[in-house]
This record gives C-alpha cells, sequence and structure tokens, in this order.
C-alpha cells in the first residue's frame, strides 16, 4: 500500500508533526512519503491513497487546486477526505448549509461576487465590529477586522476583490479575544481531543504564526455532543474534521469545520498521532 501525504512547496517534508505518520504507518505496512500537490512531475497513479495534509497554499492558487482536484477525481484516485468533501470544504458558503441545518454559526452575511460592493448596506444595524475574509480561504488570509465605523473604508479595500471572490462578513465576538478558539477534533468521526487556542494580547488571530497560545482541554460530554452533531451533517466517511468554534457559555458557535489540511496537535495530545494513523487503516481496509 503506497500513499501520498500531500503538503505544499513551503513545506515539502511536511511538518515535523506529520512526518511522524511516515514511520507510524510503516507499521501496518503502509508506505507513505510527503508529496507536494503543485508538482507536475508527479504520477498520480503509482499511489493507492492520497491523503490532504499541509496543503497550506491551496487558497493561494484557487485556479491551479480547483484543476488539481478535478484531475485527481477523473483519475480515479482514492483520497482522504474525499475529494467531494474537499471541494464542498474550501469554500465557506457550506456554514450556510450549516445553518440550516440548525447548527450554531457565527452571525454571518454570505457576499455573492458582485461589482458593486456596499458593505453599508448589507450590514446588520446592530453589528459594533466585523470581521471580512473570502470564502475561500485559510489561516486569515485577507481578512480584517474592523470597526462598523470604518466601513467605508474596508468597502474601498474590498471592492476590487468583490468581483473575483465570494465574501463572507462576520459579527465580531470579542470572546474570541479572551475564551480563545476551541478545535475539537474528530478521526473517522470519533473525538479524539480538543484544544483552546487564544490570541497574544490585542490581536484576534489565533493561529500560532501570529503568536497564538495553544492548550490541551477537556471538554464537556454536552460540547463533544453538539460538535458530534456537526461532524455527522457528512454522510460520507471523514478521516478528520476539526470543528473550530467559539463557547459562549453553554453554546457552541461553529466558525468552520475544517476537512482539508488542518493542523490536528499531534504534538499536543498524546495518543492522537496513533488514533489518526488507526483510522487510516481503518478507512482503507
Amino acid at each position: 500500500m503506497k500513499i501520498a501525504l500531500l503538503t505544499c512547496e513551503k513545506l515539502p517534508e511536511l511538518t515535523a508533526a506529520d512526518q511522524l505518520l511516515i514511520p507510524e504507518l510503516a507499521k501496518h505496512n503502509i508506505v507513505a512519503k510527503p508529496v507536494i500537490w503543485s508538482d507536475q512531475t508527479i504520477n498520480w497513479s503509482d499511489f493507492d491513497y492520497l491523503i490532504f495534509r499541509n496543503t497550506w497554499d491551496y487558497f493561494e492558487k484557487e485556479i491551479e487546486f480547483n484543476l488539481w482536484l478535478d484531475q485527481i477525481e477523473k483519475l480515479g484516485i482514492k483520497t482522504l477526505n474525499t475529494i467531494g468533501i474537499i471541494k464542498q470544504n474550501k469554500h465557506k458558503f457550506y456554514l450556510r448549509e450549516m445553518e440550516k441545518q440548525e447548527i450554531s454559526i457565527l452571525p454571518t452575511v454570505f457576499i455573492d461576487k458582485t461589482n458593486s460592493l456596499n458593505l453599508a448596506e448589507l450590514i446588520p444595524s446592530q453589528w459594533k465590529k466585523a470581521v471580512i475574509k473570502p470564502a475561500f480561504s485559510a489561516g486569515s488570509y485577507l481578512t480584517e477586522v474592523f470597526e462598523v465605523a470604518d466601513i467605508q473604508k474596508i468597502n474601498a479595500d474590498y471592492k476590487n476583490l468583490a468581483p473575483e471572490k465570494e465574501l463572507l462578513l462576520q459579527e465580531f465576538m470579542p470572546e474570541i479575544q479572551t475564551l480563545g478558539e476551541t478545535s475539537l477534533i474528530f478521526f473517522n468521526k470519533k473525538f479524539s481531543h480538543c484544544v483552546n487556542k487564544k490570541p497574544v494580547d490585542g490581536d484576534f488571530r489565533v493561529q500560532s504564526q501570529f503568536g497564538g497560545k495553544y492548550s490541551l482541554v477537556q471538554p464537556s460530554q454536552e460540547l463533544i455532543e453538539k460538535a458530534q452533531k456537526i461532524v455527522n451533517t457528512f454522510p460520507e466517511n471523514l478521516l478528520y474534521a476539526r470543528v473550530d468554534g467559539i463557547i459562549i457559555g453553554t453554546e457552541l458557535y461553529l466558525m468552520e469545520i475544517e476537512c482539508i489540511e488542518p493542523d490536528l496537535y499531534f504534538d499536543i495530545a498524546d495518543g492522537a498521532l496513533e488514533r489518526f494513523v488507526s483510522s487510516i487503516v481503518e478507512l482503507i481496509a
């Protein structure tokens, strides 16, 4: 069995945490190697499965990535997660569908491509502060937090992007700066572990490259069940899913469910790597 662990040009050998998958998979007679998804010299038919791990530039190469997904799909090569899930999950308008399924999401205005962006007309009157970002993005890419009083400046900043990309306009929740963002990680639709991420003082970005601090936490059974409900909206198999949200009181407000290339925090949660590999073995058996 040969598996490609998909990565990007920035991380040709995978992250240090994901490199540990290779010897762990070898214990199950699975040969795994890091492969850059955009490398045009690769014969993808050489692999039995492709697993999306560190494809952390896909949102910067939107057209190329979409064409590559189509190519893999036409070749009939198996992927984890499936190409269908990847295609759905890479565009954050899926949150609108989640909301229709009675999943609590952050208050969001979904903005289709437009040549006449007018945020002042779209933003709810009760909002004081907001976040704007492309629907096809990751890692705070082209994301801005702004006071409503500055909406005309933000409108000017994004008016050239609006004809090319759908946008999300979300109410800024101050709890992100105090309580942080919580990620509940599931392997093969079973809860594995949970990590809380807090930004540095004065920032809203929880990613480690911006100074965010991560810690392992034990969520309540009620919270796990709420995240499980979100995971269960997918009828297909899921090798992994990371439910990212803000917990306010007892409610989990979904920010996104990451099914493409999320950090799974193997280095924070004991046994997570082994549980992940066991899930791979279960799904390809």
